[in-house]
């Protein structure tokens, strides 16, 4: 991988481009090695594995790509063929699909010696990670995060407690069935990067904020990979820092990666389409609308001072709290970045994040006053969007925040 410093004539797209092309680099080095390496649930604490020298790959982020170079129908179906409903998670179906066929041409990574697991997602995971398990044969790591059912929610003592003997226990499984040696000291180094990591990706998805823009949205989508497969390395902290460098430019300049009249601000609730973002992005950009929110990119900026802190981070991501608090999450970032209205994508394969959305939208539009729509589609099966549907929603849309700025003006 290229070792540029921050400083140097090398964008910080290319730099993050590198760091996740890398990663599965890294994990093919280490299995020619003769060393264990694993599949990884996105939002599983990434310290533990990092801090061994454990190489992992990522399930989510091979069927997103697997997906949006045109291969989720070919692999969905092959799921399907196995015995798999296709009211299951299509991430789900492409890894287990992957995991039975052994190779993709969109994008390969070695098969897993383990498993490592975290439902703060969902429990769909538990359900997708023990069939890995069992069909190859090998161990499943898990951590078992209890849901935050009520407003406020503040982790109590005794699940605290409870997480913390799972992250303990975890990592001396990982070590045992990797054979690696932990280390507090290199332990405490991996967050200390990791808080870097996260916070400069952070404040380079805050630059969302400035009229105009001085990024297309979907960007955030693109770089969100290295902030799941990377947040303990260094080199994912200056690329990020230097991300928000040149974010901090475009402003002083007043350039945008968002080529166009930005005419409206909308929030984009929902994971990517991602065998349709073309389709979703082109109707977008023709009616002058950028994605300037988005609570998806920055679930996979964890924060934390500390140990406690951490554990109660990683029972924190938007898919572990209640309605009321996953639909202010929406409203904060909607009133900080200036929104003008919202596109809700109801997606088939997400049950649980899906599954509120018709109270957190009623929430976000009364809240804030601006007109919402929604749209189904699906994160990775391309079969369930309607590309007529979405670009009726989003002229309508378009339609009724241009009468909206309109009447604002007279």
């Amino acid at each position: 991988m290229s070792q540029e410093k921050p400083n140097e004539a090398v964008p910080a797209k290319v730099r993050l481009g590198n760091i996740a092309a890398q990663a599965y680099q890294d994990a093919w080095d280490a299995k020619k090695r003769g060393e264990k390496v694993g599949w990884c649930a996105s939002n599983f604490p990434q310290e533990i594995h990092e801090c061994l020298g454990v190489k992992v790959v990522y399930p989510e982020n091979q069927a997103a790509a697997i997906a949006a170079k045109g291969g989720g129908t070919r692999m969905c179906e092959h799921a399907e063929s196995m015995g798999y409903s296709s009211d299951i998670c299509a991430y789900a179906r492409i890894s287990l699909a992957f995991a039975d066929v052994k190779q993709s041409p969109e994008l390969d990574m070695p098969q897993p010696d383990f498993v490592l697991c975290c439902n703060n997602i969902c429990n769909c995971m538990i359900k997708w990670y023990e069939n890995l398990a069992h069909d190859l044969n090998i161990p499943l790591i898990m951590l078992d995060i209890p849901f935050r059912p009520e407003p406020g929610y503040d982790m109590e003592s005794a699940h605290a407690e409870y997480v913390k003997s799972q992250f303990d226990h975890a990592i001396r499984q990982l070590a045992e069935v990797t054979g690696k040696t932990f280390s507090q000291e290199r332990f405490d180094e991996v967050c200390r990067i990791s808080q870097r990591t996260a916070k400069a990706w952070l404040k380079a998805s805050e630059y969302c904020k400035y009229e105009p823009s001085p990024l297309n949205g979907f960007d955030l989508f693109n770089h969100m990979a290295v902030a799941v497969c990377a947040r303990g390395k260094l080199e994912a902290a200056e690329a990020f820092e230097q991300l928000v460098d040149e974010y901090a430019a475009a402003v002083k300049n007043g350039t945008s990666t968002y080529k166009g009249e930005q005419k409206f601000r909308i929030l984009f609730e929902g994971i990517a389409c991602w065998p349709h973002l073309r389709a979703t992005f082109t109707p977008l950009k023709e009616h002058g609308i950028n994605v300037v929110a988005t609570v998806y990119a920055d679930a996979f900026g964890v924060l934390y001072r500390n140990s406690a802190e951490m554990i109660r981070a990683y029972a924190s991501v938007p898919n572990c709290l209640s309605v009321e608090d996953a639909a202010e999450m929406r409203i904060k970032v909607g009133r900080q970045n200036k929104i003008d209205g919202a596109i809700i994508h109801t997606n088939r394969s997400c049950k649980l994040w899906s599954g509120i959305m018709p109270e957190v939208e009623r929430r976000i539009r009364t809240e804030l006053n601006i007109p919402t729509v929604t749209f189904d589609g699906d994160q990775a099966d391309p079969r369930v969007f309607s590309e007529a549907q979405y670009n009726t929603r989003v002229e309508a849309l378009a339609e009724i925040m241009a009468a909206n700025k309109q009447g604002a003006a007279s």
